[in-house]
């Protein structure tokens, strides 16, 4: 059977016309699925009778499962999804007044090993089907509006999605581009661009395909100002370095499009004032935010955080030099559900992407 949650409208108009049926089809079931959460083919009442009962014979509507949650003290929520036998991932929703941000995965696991984040301990597993991602936003949409935590003059309980989960998006490049279409489809959950944050480390063959492909706001791992230093913590960057990862942000931010760099401040090894006066050289002249995240500690890892101190001195060079800077507020951490804390369960581990 086909989970018709692994298709986007273009996917699912295909699918009908192949049945026979008119293309609209395609629309009214996705107002269904995510606009009115029916997963039920018989109460689909604007679908003929002969295709409801077709439907129930070659397709399938199937989510991933909530196996647990936990809450922080400041309100962020932590839900352990399973996905198969053996595999669960994490995601977490981070409410506030004005917005709900469901932060979501797109790996089982995660192949990079940049060393400070919980996740690519785990190692990799396998990529997300679009139904496992898209999933995770339908799952959280239908808690929230259940608990009546649904923000004033929002269309949908969930306001803002960052896939800042477990895993490299643009890794499992298809499946997460077809589940951000759903997303921002105005017969889905109609988000617009700004409220879809896509993170990467910088996989530069992939950033120019989403550029062309699914312009969200983009936020980019970036965590050193200099190859040397990235090397070490982001492996990655040996394949894709700095300046070519800088000059396709550069791109990608013409014509409007939002970019953050997240910097994960780590005492003593990132944090220093001459890192911050070449972290300025380095972005001079990209129309972007420098998000500074405080590190979140997990068990066997030596790095620590900042001190409040230097962190504030780091921020202050940056924007005496005209970047708009923020440190990022610690949410979840004591349900290691912060950044760079999310490990979930996985088997079968496989180090290779």
């Amino acid at each position: 059977m086909i989970n018709l949650l692994d298709l986007d409208r273009e996917g699912l108009t295909a699918f009908f016309v192949e049945l026979g049926e008119k293309p609209f089809r395609a629309t009214q079931i996705m107002k269904w699925i995510y606009q009115q959460g029916v997963f039920d083919f018989d109460k689909m009442t604007n679908l003929s009778k002969d295709l409801r009962q077709r439907l129930q014979t070659i397709a399938c509507l199937s989510l991933p499962e909530i196996q647990t949650e936990q809450i922080s003290q400041d309100g962020t929520r932590k839900w352990l999804v399973r996905l198969d036998s053996g595999n669960s991932i994490e995601m977490v929703l981070i409410p506030e007044e004005e917005r709900n941000t469901l932060c979501i995965s797109s790996q089982v696991g995660c192949a990079l090993d940049c060393t400070f984040c919980a996740t690519g301990k785990q190692g990799f597993n396998r990529n997300l089907t679009t139904a496992e991602i898209v999933g995770q936003l339908w799952l959280a949409e239908q808690i929230v509006i259940a608990d009546g935590q649904v923000r004033e003059n929002f269309k949908h309980a969930i306001t803002n999605v960052v896939i800042m989960g477990m895993g490299e998006p643009l890794i499992n490049f298809d499946n997460t581009v077809k589940a951000m279409r759903i997303m921002l489809d105005d017969f889905a959950y109609g988000l617009s661009r700004r409220r879809i944050t896509l993170s990467t480390v910088g996989i530069v063959p992939a950033l120019q395909r989403l550029k062309e492909q699914c312009p969200v706001s983009l936020a980019i791992s970036l965590h050193a100002p200099n190859d040397i230093l990235r090397n070490q913590l982001i492996p990655i960057n040996k394949k894709y370095p700095l300046a070519e990862l800088i000059n396709t942000c550069r791109d990608y931010a013409q014509g409007n499009r939002h970019v953050t760099f997240e910097y994960v401040m780590l005492k003593n090894i990132n944090d220093s004032i001459t890192h911050a006066h070449e972290l300025v050289k380095l972005l001079r002249g990209i129309p972007a935010k420098i998000n500074l995240i405080p590190f979140n500690p997990f068990p066997n890892i030596n790095y620590q955080r900042s001190a409040i101190e230097d962190i504030d001195n780091f921020r202050n060079v940056l924007i005496q030099a005209g970047l708009v800077t923020v440190t990022r507020k610690i949410r979840g951490d004591d349900i290691n559900a912060a950044c760079g804390q999310l490990a979930g369960k996985i088997q079968n581990l496989k180090n290779q992407g």
